[in-house]
């Protein structure tokens, strides 16, 4: 298994960092056009549809169409851990179908300070592709490094006030 990771302070109060990560607007926000995102469906733990926070037992269904090529690929995420204390916070989106025969996602946020906020990623990861894609694996951060950086940008750009 490969990983990836990547960190950005944000000059905002923990609350309104880890509020605007809680939602699947959070993800369409901060996910580039060019990915061409489209959240299909959004149904919580006890099955309701459009939850306004995403708990763990939670679906997303989106699809993706990178640059607008090719058939949009449907990607279903399973948010399998949120967990909240005092200044500090997590969720974790496992992808059940997509594009990756194996995704991780750690999202984690921690209080810097009354004003400050640690946003981190880590991707635990499998590229398509069987013995190649495992070959190339550590590669991935080429293909991660510009979504994660446009990710961490556009979080301080909406909410560094």
């Amino acid at each position: 298994m490969d990983t990836y990771e990547r960190s950005v302070r944000v000059k905002a109060p923990f609350e309104k960092v880890w509020e605007f990560h809680s939602t699947g607007q959070g993800l369409v926000a901060l996910t580039p056009d060019w990915m061409n995102l489209r959240i299909e469906s959004e149904t919580g733990p006890d099955g309701e549809p459009d939850p306004e926070v995403l708990d763990a037992g939670a679906t997303v269904v989106s699809s993706i169409k990178p640059f607008g090529v090719g058939p949009r690929q449907r990607w279903v995420s399973d948010i399998v851990a949120r967990e909240e204390a005092e200044g500090e916070a997590m969720f974790r989106d496992v992808m059940r179908e997509g594009p990756f025969p194996f995704w991780e996602h750690t999202h984690r946020f921690r209080a810097d300070g009354p004003d400050a906020t640690i946003v981190e990623d880590h991707v635990e990861y499998e590229l398509p592709g069987g013995p190649l894609g495992r070959a190339v694996g550590p590669l991935g951060v080429v293909g991660f490094e510009p979504m994660f950086r446009f990710r961490h940008r556009e979080t301080k750009r909406r909410l560094e006030s």
